[in-house]
């Protein structure tokens, strides 16, 4: 018999982008359990929304996360409309679609440079990042920011866009699909990484529904579940269909993250040419009361926002599950088994964003 041995994976780690630690139980080199520690970054982010009134608490749901943020305040904003019954401009809801698919490609583009880095391509590394920062530009001329849009508020947006920035947007996301193309087909066709991932972390779609797993996690497992699908902003109006493919094996993940990019491009370019002229708010007047579960898409995969209001200024509670904090279950299962070189490839193939997880 093998002996055990435990060994610890992070919280600083060359392949984490953020702290999260893993006991791992070994048997010589093969992984045959694994024990999680989070809550290294936890900031307290829901406990605030007590002493933050309802509108300004949309600048902390923002700040749960720089890469996710965009996402945040959409989603906190959505369930605050929803229990106010306050239906807002069409022309908000394709601007938050435009800006939610923009997040979904700088947020794509980041996870396959790291993904790069960890498996040694140093320079598509840095390819996937310079790509990433043509979106950035046109999130900075768009919104004023390249992190954090502040943009979401109850009832709407708060800024508006022109022509030259449209346009400048349809030129970027031209460019983005032309130099990715190449880019993509050299990652998804390289000998190491098919070797490395192919067959590695294989998650059946059953096991997949059973753990919980979701977005391209589950997607890539042949379950067709995509929560835009649920009709939220200017999602009902556009034409899609979710992108799945049935190996669920870390290679199909990475795949499917890769065509979503494809996807993200094409609806934004439906939303541009659909983008109706009027307002960009509308008035909310008075105090929520009551309560509503909102679910979007994240570029993890499906988030959940819980309210629940009591007709004063200030929320009783704010609940957010995050994809990360759903996909951890169906990681740690799939790491039984593996070789401890390949734990922190299967760690990202998930895209972990632990600042999400520890609100």
């Amino acid at each position: 018999m093998a002996k055990q041995s435990i060994v610890p994976f992070g919280p600083q780690h060359p392949v984490l982008p953020e702290p999260v630690h893993l006991d791992l139980v070994l048997e010589d080199e093969v992984v045959v359990g694994a024990v999680p520690s989070i809550g290294f970054v936890h900031r307290g982010l829901e406990k605030l929304v007590e002493t933050k009134d309802f509108k300004n608490y949309v600048y902390i749901a923002e700040r749960v996360c720089g890469i996710c943020s965009f996402g945040h305040g959409m989603g906190y904003c959505e369930a605050i409309e929803r229990v106010m019954n306050v239906e807002i401009p069409p022309r908000a809801k394709y601007l938050r679609t435009i800006w939610m698919e923009m997040s979904r490609v700088h947020s794509h583009l980041l996870w396959l440079g790291l993904l790069a880095d960890a498996l040694g391509f140093e320079s598509l590394f840095m390819q996937s990042w310079r790509l990433r920062e043509k979106i950035l530009d046109v999130f900075d001329l768009m919104t004023g920011g390249r992190v954090i849009f502040s943009v979401n508020t109850p009832g709407g947006v708060l800024k508006d866009v022109d022509g030259d920035m449209l346009r400048q947007l349809l030129r970027t996301v031209d460019e983005l699909q032309k130099e990715l193309r190449p880019v993509a087909d050299s990652f998804l066709r390289e000998y190491t990484v098919g070797s490395r991932l192919h067959g590695l972390g294989v998650l059946g779609p059953e096991q997949a529904v059973e753990l919980g797993a979701v977005g391209p996690m589950l997607r890539a497992s042949g379950v067709r579940y995509d929560a835009r699908q649920l009709g939220y902003a200017a999602y009902p109006e556009l034409d899609f269909e979710p992108v799945v493919l049935t190996e669920g094996d870390s290679y199909a993940r990475c795949e499917l993250r890769l065509r979503e990019l494809t996807q993200s491009f094409d609806l934004i370019r439906q939303a541009v040419g659909k983008l109706p002229e009027g307002p960009i708010a509308v008035p909310v007047k008075g105090n929520p009361d009551g309560e509503y579960f909102m679910r979007i898409e994240q570029p993890r995969g499906e988030a959940v926002y819980y309210v629940r209001a009591n007709g004063t200024k200030f929320l009783d509670r704010f609940r957010l599950r995050t994809p990360t904090t759903s996909n951890i279950p169906p990681m740690l299962e799939l790491l039984h088994g593996c070789q401890l070189a390949d734990v922190a490839l299967l760690i990202l193939t998930i895209d972990p964003c632990i600042s999400c997880t520890e609100r």
